[in-house]
């Protein structure tokens, strides 16, 4: 018998996880020789793969270079943060003659369409997924594919990745704005990925409210405010914060973009950042620095180098010295931010 193609009557990876009483993503760490599977365990799979006769067929292997291609899958291509990952993992794949295909998942059915339809087609030896959530079911059709599983930006389960510290992102804006003596401090996410959540957004919200709490500083659930991703989705952000009784002197935003936006919507309030409100971003955006926006750099462009350098090497068969990696973030402090002066809610005007 041979791996299931999607016929029926065929033994699957699925069926030696039942047989062996663990997990699809069990089966594939244990038939691949990588780490994280116990004596124990790996015995009870490879028992089920003899008494099932299950046979990986050439078609479902995805032998090394077999294709000489690679899939990149990603929430949407008209982000900064996204477009400069894949172009930059394009770039670097191409270097090492690897071709990219790319695939936008930015809805549920686009996420399911995907999952469910790949893992037969066996177009790609590999497979990146940019800042992408997915779920439990997701996640096993991953194993399923047979293919090398690279995460850039975020981690997923076990699968090799490069990414950074969000909680830290967050500690870091506010311990910066604390320290310029702001105590009323907001945040602004985005909703992007329609049916499930950022990991990066959940964490650098928790690293906001860790900075508040180790400042001594009360959450303030009003101060957290979440806009559909755009262009707006700052301005969006500012005009909630502003309708407040009592508006924050400072705004931690999700990334640049979401920055730039609520400078511009501050400015036609009549409000001066910083003097009126500062503002931190998040990125290294190249309209961060023309907009002298305070931003903590996560370098992207590193990120998706480091992510394409892991998928050359897996594919060539070498180790990975590490399979975790998180890269550090910088702080660019610029002329965004500054000491609180007057309220804003005092000179608020429409």
């Amino acid at each position: 018998m041979t791996i299931s193609d999607g016929q029926s009557g065929q033994v699957n990876m699925a069926d030696v996880a039942q047989r062996a009483g663990v997990s699809i993503a069990t089966v594939s760490r244990a038939l691949r020789g990588l780490p994280g599977v116990n004596p124990v365990t790996r015995s009870k799979v490879l028992s089920a793969v003899a008494e099932l006769d299950y046979v990986v067929s050439p078609a479902a292997a995805s032998l090394r270079g077999a294709t000489r291609s690679v899939a990149v899958v990603l929430p949407r291509l008209d982000s900064w943060f996204s477009s400069t990952m894949l172009a930059t993992i394009e770039t670097s794949l191409r270097e090492s003659d690897l071709d990219v295909l790319v695939y936008q998942v930015g809805t549920q059915e686009q996420r399911a369409h995907f999952f469910r339809d790949l893992p037969t087609r066996r177009k790609v030896d590999a497979v990146v997924l940019i800042t992408l959530p997915i779920g439990h079911e997701e996640e096993e059709r991953l194993d399923l594919m047979g293919v090398e599983v690279v995460v850039a930006g975020s981690r997923l389960r076990d699968f090799p990745s490069v990414s950074v510290d969000d909680v830290a992102i967050g500690t870091t804006a506010v311990d910066h704005l604390v320290g310029l003596g702001h105590t009323r401090i907001a945040m602004i996410r985005t909703s992007d990925t329609d049916g499930a959540k950022w990991a990066s957004d959940l964490h650098r919200r928790t690293g906001y409210v860790e900075g508040l709490l180790r400042h001594g500083l009360e959450h303030d659930p009003e101060l957290v405010v979440t806009t559909p991703y755009g262009v707006n989705a700052g301005a969006v952000g500012i005009e909630k914060l502003l309708a407040l009784d009592d508006p924050p002197t400072a705004v931690f935003c999700y990334s640049d973009d979401i920055a730039v936006a609520a400078i511009v919507a501050l400015t036609r309030h009549g409000l001066s950042v910083p003097d009126d409100v500062s503002i931190v971003g998040v990125d290294g955006h190249d309209l961060g620095e023309l907009f002298d926006i305070t931003t903590i750099d996560q370098h992207v462009e590193d990120q998706a180098r480091a992510a394409s350098l892991m998928v050359v090497d897996l594919l060539a068969g070498r180790p990975l010295g590490v399979t975790r990696l998180t890269l550090p973030t910088h702080l660019r402090v610029r002329g965004s931010t500054g000491p609180p002066h007057d309220r804003p809610r005092a000179r608020r005007g429409r």
